[in-house]
């Protein structure tokens, strides 16, 4: 054994060299909090852009069926007013769901990790003022 003054803190067998025993997810962690913040926003967008599509979907055959025709007829300008907006549906929904996804699992890496935060050690325990950091 050695006499060694200064230790290293060291896990629950005494070997300073153990690997990391934080969960898989806590490597994760420090991309958790900007994904929940980019899922949530981006989610939220395709929230309002299927209100959106829906406002507009509904005035277009409000709109068309004002001339006495209805939007669900077979006829080539209704499939036209009805398949206006498909693309933007379908994207909308795709991102809602895929970035709702990824703030569902952003939030649960830092629901896991909560209380978990590396404390840095570079405090020496020196106080320093103002005439200190002034030079005088």
């Amino acid at each position: 054994m050695e006499d060694n003054p200064v230790r290293q803190p060291d896990d629950a067998n005494g070997s300073p060299s153990a690997p990391d025993k934080r969960p898989f997810a806590g490597n994760l962690s420090k991309y958790a909090r900007p994904a929940l913040i980019v899922g949530a926003l981006i989610a939220i967008v395709c929230i309002a852009l299927l209100i959106i599509i829906f406002f507009l979907d509904s005035f277009n055959a409000a709109t068309y069926s004002m001339t006495g025709k209805s939007v669900q007829d077979a006829t080539d300008e209704a499939r036209d007013i009805r398949d206006t907006y498909t693309g933007a549906r379908i994207g909308a929904i795709v991102g809602l769901v895929v970035f709702g996804v990824v703030a569902l699992a952003s939030g649960v890496v830092l629901y896991l990790n909560r209380g978990t935060a590396q404390t840095e050690e570079y405090d020496d325990g020196e106080d320093v003022d103002f005439d200190d950091l002034a030079g005088q």
